[in-house]
């Protein structure tokens, strides 16, 4: 396997809703795309909701069923907390722009602070309660953000 990620697919429940809030953060897509199809072994819909990211990385939405069906796994219940997906940012004020950008597109978040590792940092969960973290290191962030 080669040490590289492509795409991120986050399940949810309404593509509408997460695509309205992913926009909502500024992030650019066509829309709900690929509602023609359906998987005719796994009976899986098509649609998708895609965002091209810094880097070429694709961060898809797929609705939860469709991806239980898709993978041929049981359908859980959302869970929070697992894992996070985090950004680095420039500056500690940037981190709080984007925390309160992402209140206003309707998310849950926790207030970012001094961590004593030497970061600052916050959360934010999605509308089907994925977490991010956004994250500002004053030691320095990775040469593609400098």
């Amino acid at each position: 396997m080669e040490p590289r990620l492509d795409v991120i697919t986050l399940a949810v429940a309404d593509l509408e809703r997460g695509l309205a809030f992913y926009r909502g953060l500024g992030l650019e897509s066509k829309g709900v795309t690929g509602r023609e199809w359906t998987d005719e072994v796994t009976g899986a819909n098509g649609a998708i909701a895609m965002f091209k990211l810094e880097g070429g990385l694709l961060l898809n939405l797929y609705a939860r069923t469709d991806l239980a069906k898709d993978a041929a796994i049981p359908v859980g219940p959302p869970r929070s907390g697992e894992f996070s997906l985090a950004q680095l940012v420039r500056s500690r004020d940037e981190v709080d722009q984007l925390l309160e950008t992402a209140a206003a597109a309707g998310a849950t978040v926790t207030p970012a602070h001094d961590r004593p590792w030497g970061i600052y940092s916050g959360y934010f969960h999605d509308p089907d309660g994925h977490l991010w973290e956004v994250i500002w290191n004053p030691d320095g962030v990775p040469k593609s953000l400098g």
